[in-house]
């Protein structure tokens, strides 16, 4: 992938994923729909308009979202677009700001761009993570925060509001940190990028459209991203469950590991 590729590339995304978010914002102030009803309506429509995108501008590449029956095709592709087209829908449908559009594109199994669209917050974050080309940036208001940024004395653990296994919370006491529950794996991530949170784990369910944008970000920012053993992801695999996701500033890497080893993470 060289410089006029990639920024090519990073253009769409970053455009993909802003419209996105745009039409999601006009369905729900519509107040036609609401709970379940508006969720599915902003799934499809967010996912109807980034696939028609994507077929229209990259015909040859393969494309995983979580709204489209999987084709064993892009396993054939080192291209592959990973898409969430509404990662938070509860929240989406709740009126909440805590949701996020996802769009990613990878290489030979590996991340390479992405964008994350905050659309109720009025920013997207993105990253580029190709060798020697690493790149980050915001569209919209604030600043990011870069993984050698300093960790505070009490840090902020990103944790879902809904989902909180007892090892969580085994985990947040055994770190000295405090817990700050959000929805959405792509806002939470984006909470860390931001300066609102410090550490994100995550145990079981994820899926490659979940973390593949935001893991894509975070690393562009010089945090570290891996599995809750310590090894990485590897992505438009043939089987899309990642389940696992951790980051944190590479300098409490080791001792991020060592709390989950001891708090029950690991634990079947």
């Amino acid at each position: 992938m060289d410089a006029a590729t990639i920024a090519r590339d990073l253009e769409f995304a970053r455009f993909a994923a802003f419209q996105a978010g745009q039409r999601a914002m006009t369905l729900r102030g519509l107040e036609r729909w609401e709970g379940r009803m508006l969720a599915d309506i902003g799934d499809q429509a967010c996912d109807g308009y980034v696939q028609g995108l994507i077929a229209g501008r990259y015909p040859d590449d393969g494309i995983l979202s979580e709204e489209t029956v999987d084709s064993e095709e892009r396993l054939a592709k080192e291209r592959a677009w990973i898409i969430d087209p509404l990662d938070g829908t509860k929240e989406y449908s709740q009126l909440r700001h805590d949701w996020a559009v996802h769009v990613a594109l990878t290489y030979k199994g590996e991340t390479a761009l992405a964008a994350v669209a905050l659309p109720a917050q009025g920013k997207v974050l993105w990253g580029v993570t190709v060798p020697g080309h690493e790149a980050h940036g915001v569209d919209g208001e604030g600043e990011l925060r870069s993984g050698d940024s300093p960790s505070p004395k009490v840090p902020k653990a990103a944790v879902s509001r809904s989902h909180t296994p007892p090892w969580i919370d085994r985990f947040i006491a055994d770190m000295g940190a405090e817990a700050s529950p959000a929805g959405s794996v792509g806002n939470k991530v984006c909470m860390l990028l931001s300066g609102e949170a410090d550490l994100y784990v995550h145990k079981v369910g994820l899926k490659e459209w979940d973390t593949c944008a935001p893991e894509t970000v975070a690393r562009a920012l010089g945090w570290h991203v891996c599995k809750l053993r310590g090894d990485e992801h590897r992505y438009n695999q043939r089987d899309p469950y990642n389940n696992e996701l951790v980051i944190c500033r590479p300098a409490v890497k080791d001792r991020v590991l060592e709390v989950l080893a001891g708090c029950g993470a690991l634990d079947d």
